[in-house]
């Protein structure tokens, strides 16, 4: 994590990229055990982590809320979803087809985390230049 103002957003951009990256390798987890006896659909959580962190910070405007964030508060961190259900009867709650799309969904918030990226790094290079 860079530690300038200047990066402010560029930050939670990576945060936010980083997290998908672990959503990516987590549902790819549960495609690989979707057959499973017992296996848990696991997830990540980041954005609801994020939004708490928006909601508590004491600033009104956005730039000083994303100013004020740490980076302990944009960790993703792995869950268990719905670990007291399942669908089958042996216990497995993944759902093969939910998981794909899922996937899916993944890959293009993640594909468009990084051209926000790259638009970050070409507006500081142009304010460069």
């Amino acid at each position: 994590m860079i530690d300038s103002s200047v990066y402010n957003y560029i930050n939670v951009l990576d945060k936010a990229a980083d997290a998908a990256w672990l959503r990516n390798e987590a549902i790819t987890n549960n495609i690989a055990n979707a057959d499973t006896p017992g296996y848990k659909r696991q997830d990540i959580s980041f954005e609801t982590q994020l939004q708490k962190a928006m909601k508590v910070s004491k600033y009104e405007s956005v730039d000083a809320k994303v100013a004020d964030l740490k980076a302990r508060d944009m960790q993703g961190r792995t869950y268990t979803d719905y670990d007291n259900f399942s669908y089958r009867l042996d216990g497995n709650n993944v759902d093969i087809q939910t998981e794909n799309v899922t996937l899916v969904k993944n890959q293009l918030k993640y594909n468009g985390l990084i051209q926000s990226f790259n638009q970050e790094f070409s507006n500081l290079k142009m304010v460069i230049k």
